[in-house]
């Protein structure tokens, strides 16, 4: 149970409150603009993706993690190594498809973040292919098993990630729906699906 500003104790309602209050904030990324100004494939920027998600939450939000990950058998990289490894991603090229993918699962290996690493990497991968390719992924489109299988894969072998988010990418990059959708599918991934984000616009406007 991570430590909340929020002062939630009960590990079902902070999930709850954080897919709440995030997904809110996750749409204001994408009204106000605010995400278009950020400098595209960056650590920097993904460090700004999280901080504005989560620091209503978290004191860690937008912060390098101090302590080591897992996920079932595979290590995330060393907080030892963590900040060369994001310096490293950060001179990665970007201007094709694949060498996108390729920085967005390096990055995925550095997860830099105590939590919500995922769904601040898959805003900050868009923004990248918008700005570079003026497209998107539609996430709606990109079954969640296949996903996080491929995901898993990916450091080792990463043509079946290549293959399910080129087939799914859209030109459609300043449609609200394609960014709403895509961010409750992104939220889906991680086994948050209490609240559908065209809901929580009606509290926005």
């Amino acid at each position: 149970m991570l430590e909340n500003k929020l002062g939630i104790a009960d590990s079902a309602e902070l999930a709850r409150t954080e897919e709440k209050i995030s997904k809110e904030k996750a749409l204001k990324l994408f009204e106000t603009g605010y995400l278009d100004r950020l400098e595209a494939g960056t650590y920097d920027s993904l460090a700004k993706i999280h901080k504005y998600l989560f620091e209503e939450i978290y004191e860690f939000a937008g912060e390098m993690r101090e302590v080591n990950l897992a996920k079932g058998n595979f290590r995330f990289a060393s907080v030892m190594y963590l900040e060369a490894a994001l310096e490293n991603i950060d001179k990665m090229p970007q201007s094709t498809f694949d060498e996108i993918v390729e920085k967005y699962v390096e990055m995925n290996v550095a997860h830099p973040f105590r939590e919500g690493n995922g769904r601040s990497m898959r805003i900050w991968l868009d923004l990248i292919l918008k700005k570079e390719l003026k497209q998107v992924i539609d996430w709606s489109k990109v079954d969640k098993d296949d996903y996080l299988l491929a995901m898993e894969r990916s450091p080792i072998k990463d043509i079946e990630i290549k293959y399910l988010l080129k087939n799914a990418l859209t030109d459609r990059i300043w449609d609200r729906e394609v960014y709403m959708k895509g961010i409750d599918h992104s939220y889906y991934y991680e086994g948050y699906a209490v609240y559908k984000t065209e809901d929580l616009s009606a509290n926005l406007s």
